[in-house]
């Protein structure tokens, strides 16, 4: 019996989900798995990317023995029921790991299509307890394991701990577009005693309420950031609402794995997380960060992190940090497999 996956073209790793992607393509390769398609490419050229795929996809059943066990990374948009029957006819068990589900935020297919189309696996692996009971909630009768957390892979580690700093920094990095982000345009209304760091673009600072209270740092990619960020806490937020994270964006944090926490991880920033998101399960259990329920409370909750606290939870933090930078989440994933 062989370990196997299918590789495929990613259009750059700059977006989370692609750097997921090659992170556990990379974690996989390194123990022993043999890539049964073509090797991994970066063209960003649509048809060039389309065709490399489709090549790679029609190579698997020709590379495939029976007894193997294929790991796939789900979504591989319409290849995946073709592989899954492919590997069936080799007599190959499927492993699913999901990435995003197109039911949720892009409404790309119903939830009745989803599952109907997992069906096809012989094991998934969900991004955490909740998107598991998810998956059983709407009928899904496949074997299912958890990730807990994405790991996270880079050439850069945090620089050596250093003591909080005051007022405390919030990071928040990523797209920093209005329509998604919302809520940092209102938030700057209850801040009194704390900053925010922002990394990215497309951020109108000249809009935002308190805008004393931010310091906008531009792109920088994310092996750099790791090495160089400027601030205290991470914060994993989405949508419209400084109350709650709302919208489909917001909605989708009660089920999902945002890779931007793994991110602030490996940066040995403690998080701070809406408390009904799936992760503020994974920040409770480590004690690795805050879960609120507004950002309108989280000045008077950073006023009460002492000092001390904070070095306890930046030292978790850091543990967690290394375990990222191993891979350990997915191959202790995929070694609890049981058809």
């Amino acid at each position: 019996m062989r370990n196997c996956y299918l590789s495929r073209n990613y259009k750059g790793v700059d977006g989370a989900g692609n750097k997921a992607k090659t992170d556990i393509e990379r974690i996989m390769e390194e123990n022993g798995y043999v890539n049964v398609g073509l090797r991994q490419t970066r063209y960003t050229n649509t048809i060039l990317a389309f065709l490399v795929t489709l090549a790679g996809v029609l190579k698997l059943p020709f590379s495939l023995r029976k007894g193997d066990r294929l790991v796939l990374q789900y979504p591989l948009k319409k290849y995946f029921t073709f592989v899954c029957r492919m590997a069936h006819w080799k007599g190959v068990k499927v492993i699913v790991v999901i990435h995003d589900l197109g039911s949720f935020r892009r409404k790309k297919l119903t939830v009745e299509q989803e599952i109907r189309r997992l069906s096809h696996a012989d094991y998934i692996i969900a991004h955490n307890t909740r998107m598991k009971q998810w998956l059983l909630d709407n009928e899904c009768r496949v074997p299912l394991g958890d990730l807990e957390i994405f790991d996270y892979l880079s050439e850069t580690n945090a620089s050596p701990h250093t003591a909080p700093s005051h007022p405390y920094r919030v990071v928040y990095a990523g797209a920093l577009n209005p329509r998604k982000n919302t809520f940092l345009y209102e938030v700057g209304t209850y801040i009194h005693s704390y900053q925010f760091n922002l990394y990215g673009n497309g951020f109108e600072l000249d809009k935002a309420k308190g805008k004393e209270f931010f310091h906008c740092k531009g792109f920088v990619r994310s092996d750099e950031l790791i090495a160089t960020v400027e601030g205290d806490f991470g914060l994993v937020w989405d949508g419209f609402s400084v109350d709650a994270c709302t919208g489909d964006f917001g909605e989708y944090l009660k089920y999902n794995n945002p890779h931007k926490t793994s991110l602030y991880i490996r940066c040995e920033l403690p998080v701070i997380i809406w408390e009904q998101a799936a992760l503020a399960d994974f920040v409770r259990a480590n004690g690795i960060g805050l879960c609120v329920s507004s950002l309108a409370e989280l000045d008077a909750v950073l006023s009460s992190v002492t000092p001390e606290q904070y070095v306890a939870m930046k030292q978790r933090t850091a543990e967690i940090s290394r375990r990222l930078s191993q891979g350990y989440y997915i191959q202790k994933a995929l070694s609890e497999v049981v058809f």
